[in-house]
């Protein structure tokens, strides 16, 4: 795997063919292969806000949420959102993959959440993996994958973040199982305050590996 520097196109990618997707097929956290040698991943910036957005409502539409169309009202936050905290690198980073015909196919976005410190965890830090996705014409080459690795190095060499989870679909749990993530002892629960109906319960994952307690 090769990390570029942050903003830094990597170099045309050979004949990656047409990987057409099956109509439904979901795209959130595909199903693990062994990433290319060629496979680039480059730290997202601001610049790519928009791509991750896209990337997002493929997500979530494959998971059967109503995303609406370009102008859903949801997109312009996210936008803002994701704008703002690429530009504090501290405790926030997302990792891309492009290609040279359809741009950015594939992310993963690391966050730190904060927390009361405890006595196995004084920074009270935890990391978060969210927006795990690769677009559908581009599945099954490695690039998820490459974004998990290089989000989770992020956590490891840059953040003092040492427990690191994520919500996993059925499609993306041999994915993050196979980079060393398992069942927590503590399921995650959940409820919503606005009166909604939960959606179906997905199997939280927490890594848990040499040097993460």
């Amino acid at each position: 795997m090769k990390i570029g520097t942050d903003g830094e196109l990597p170099a045309p990618e050979r004949d990656l063919g047409s990987g057409q997707a099956t109509p439904g097929q979901a795209v959130s956290g595909p199903a693990a292969s062994d990433p290319a040698p060629d496979v680039i991943v480059r730290r997202a910036t601001a610049a790519d806000a928009d791509a991750l957005v896209r990337l997002r409502a493929v997500m979530l539409d494959a998971m059967g949420t109503r995303v609406g169309g370009d102008d859903a009202p949801w997109r312009a936050r996210a936008r803002t959102w994701f704008t703002e905290r690429l530009a504090a690198t501290g405790e926030f980073a997302a990792f891309v993959v492009d290609d040279p015909e359809l741009g950015v196919v594939s992310n993963a976005v690391g966050a730190c959440d904060r927390h009361a410190p405890g006595p196995a965890n004084l920074s009270g830090l935890h990391g978060h993996i969210s927006n795990v996705c690769t677009d559908p014409r581009r599945l099954r080459r490695g690039y998820a994958r490459a974004c998990m690795e290089a989000v989770l190095d992020w956590f490891a060499d840059e953040t003092q973040a040492r427990v690191i989870n994520l919500n996993a679909t059925s499609d993306g749990v041999g994915l993050y199982t196979g980079l060393g993530f398992a069942n927590p002892p503590h399921p995650a629960l959940q409820v919503r305050l606005d009166g909604t109906v939960a959606p179906v319960p997905v199997i939280r994952q927490e890594r848990t590996g040499p040097g993460l307690s």
